[in-house]
């Protein structure tokens, strides 16, 4: 007899769990991803237990007749394709066949369904893959699941599970994304007879991300504005620039309605940020991208988290530009000085060192001069009028409302006037909320603001008609620094330094291929490097703001930046950790002195600069209080 055997259909379904269901949550998520294909309005999840013990959908879509309530439950049956070619373009969340079948073998099922215009629905329930009953019943139109005692029959999945709390986290996880895909249902989470959150349908993404992640935090996201490149068409919410996480929690993704995971996406976001993000944060992203069905595969795994693009390339460019192109358009104000997330403090004092060629004389000595648009701070015994403030010129009742005409205004500016979204939508009471990337708001410019002296030999006071503004000097140099070197860089290329001896270093095959497609880019980067026979280069020159005393590891840390970002990012972005480095030397640091009118120049400077409000690392150059929050810290408002 032969030694090959064909599994029941009870023990392929267990096997096939495996890999659909692997633990309450993904049961939710599959349940959850029917009804939305089924054209629910409402979906309402209970769970009990952390969803162990009991998940119950219930949902107003379609319905099903006795035939298909079924039929759903045999293997690889499915409505969502019909041929190949229906493989190839798929519009909807499910189209495998396998869930439904693989969750009734390993739990207690009960499923109920009726069309809308059916007398009676149908109920049938499955223990452990065995069909139990086949009735009539008389349930609202719409589909409700039960699914108890998960994994009942398989033990040994059953203690993998983890305890009560963890795994409801992963089920309400689940669900927030979900409902943050599809603000258009509504969404009702309960745990235990408690529920947990209560969604209602609505055609604001920011009110529905404001509703799950808290109005704070969606207050302060900038919208990335729809927009299509390759084919690809991205819309949504990123943080702002200096805002991230120490992980991937809040970065969320979402193809065709699908939360997707893909590391290029990963990677195209973090190269749309670059310099405006630290190292080691990740952004806060709620990412939307609708692209041709046809070029994207996500028959890759059966969870369907993962996919893959026929045109990656297309894709990357796409969440590049849309991110970059919403930065820019942000970078209009300072950064809030209220509520920040993942930054990390400024450092206090960074070591010196000797000027060399990357920072040519004349260009350190540029931010000495004078700049004459600019209001320096009043001498001892000069009178000074600060700017006007942009209140809305009310009194205010309360504390502070006996002040006599020539003291401070008692009253916030406007909502519509400030730059600082925070303020005037952060409460929970506010109904509105403000996009801080407005773009009514016209640039700021050196000209608005007056100096009033330095704190800490670090921080520059500055007053604005908007509120009170603090720059770091040391990182606002960084700044203006980093963009002239990264302009010489992607013009005339790094300086760089022959050796007396040239270097000889021999490398991998794999290695020696790779920087021979990539000689233009070790150029630029003022590395010469030409072949010596067999595997080995030649080196005769290294960029002159090298410090390092093995040049060999330099160029080995330089081949591995290439392998590991060649098809992901710029190939310039190669050399810009270096010369953020460098330039991090060179800046003015925390105990240099300066003059008003180095401040001014350093202002007026960073004024100028692309990303003005970030230094190369991440971290900001300019914050900024509004009075709004001035007047709540001395009472004035509340």
């Amino acid at each position: 007899m032969g030694k090959i055997r064909l599994l029941s259909d009870a023990l392929a379904s267990q096997v096939a769990a495996g890999e659909v269901v692997e633990r309450p949550a993904s049961v939710v998520k599959e349940l959850v991803e029917n009804s939305i294909d089924a054209g629910a309005k409402n979906i309402e999840i209970l769970t009990q237990r952390g969803g162990i013990a009991l998940i119950r959908v219930v949902d107003d879509g379609s319905g099903m007749n006795r035939d298909d309530a079924l039929m759903c439950l045999e293997r690889h049956a499915t409505s969502k394709i019909r041929t190949k070619e229906d493989l190839a373009a798929i519009h909807t969340l499910g189209f495998r066949g396998e869930a439904m079948p693989s969750i009734a073998s390993v739990a207690k099922f009960r499923l109920t369904t009726r069309e809308p215009e059916a007398l009676s629905g149908t109920e049938i329930i499955v223990n452990g893959g065995k069909m139990v009953s086949v009735k009539d019943c008389g349930e609202p139109p719409g589909t409700q699941i039960e699914v108890r005692s998960l994994f009942f029959n398989i033990p040994a999945r059953r203690k993998f599970l983890r305890t009560e709390n963890t795994e409801f986290s992963h089920l309400e996880t689940t669900v927030r994304t979900q409902a943050i895909a599809h603000p258009d249902i509504r969404f009702t989470l309960v745990r235990n007879d408690r529920i947990s959150f209560q969604l209602p349908a609505t055609n604001d993404q920011r009110e529905r991300i404001a509703g799950l992640a808290g109005r704070d935090l969606a207050s302060r996201l900038l919208e990335i504005k729809e927009q299509t490149h390759h084919g690809v068409t991205v819309w949504g919410y990123i943080g702002p620039p200096g805002m991230g996480q120490s992980d991937r929690r809040k970065q969320q993704i979402f193809l065709n309605g699908r939360p997707v995971e893909a590391a290029m996406l990963t990677y195209a976001l973090r190269e749309g940020y670059h310099t405006a993000l630290m190292k080691g944060q990740f952004p806060v992203t709620f990412l939307f991208m609708m692209t041709d069905p046809a070029a994207v595969d996500v028959n890759v795994h059966p969870a369907k988290k993962e996919v893959r693009f026929h045109d990656g390339n297309g894709v990357r460019d796409a969440v590049i530009a849309a991110v970059q192109d919403t930065l820019q358009g942000s970078m209009k104000r300072p950064v809030s000085g209220v509520g920040l997330t993942g930054m990390d403090k400024p450092e206090a004092q960074v070591p010196t060192a000797k000027q060399d060629e990357l920072i040519p004389v004349q260009e350190q000595q540029s931010i000495r001069h004078n700049w004459a648009g600019f209001a320096p701070v009043r001498q001892e015994g000069e009178r000074h009028t600060a700017p006007p403030r942009t209140d809305a010129g009310e009194k205010e009742s309360g504390v502070g409302s006996q002040e006599s005409e020539s003291g401070p205004s008692e009253t916030a500016p406007e909502s519509g006037k400030s730059s600082e979204s925070i303020q005037s939508t952060g409460s929970p009471e506010s109904p509105i909320l403000k996009a801080q990337n407005d773009d009514d708001l016209p640039p700021m410019r050196a000209a608005d603001y007056r100096l009033m002296g330095v704190i800490g030999k670090l921080y520059v006071l500055l007053e604005h008609k908007e509120g009170l503004v603090l720059m770091d000097q040391h990182a606002a140099h960084e700044r203006v620094l980093f963009e002239e070197m990264r302009r010489r860089m992607e013009t005339g290329g790094v300086p760089s330094q022959g050796l007396l001896v040239p270097l000889m270093v021999e490398l991998a095959p794999k290695d020696y291929d790779l920087v021979s497609q990539n000689v233009e880019t070790l150029t630029k980067l003022g590395i010469a490097a030409e072949p010596f026979g067999g595997n080995t280069l030649k080196i005769d020159s290294l960029p002159t703001f090298l410090k390092s005393d093995d040049p060999e590891s330099f160029l080995q840390d330089v081949i591995d930046e290439i392998r590991k970002d060649s098809d992901r990012m710029s190939k310039m972005r190669l050399g810009e950790d270096m010369v953020a480095t460098t330039v991090c030397r060179h800046a003015v640091k925390a105990n240099d002195p300066l003059h008003d009118a180095e401040l001014v120049k350093l202002l007026a400077d960073l004024l100028e600069c692309e990303m003005a409000y970030c230094c190369p690392h991440g971290r900001p150059t300019l914050i900024q209080i509004s009075y709004a929050e001035l007047d709540k810290k001395f009472g004035r408002k509340v």
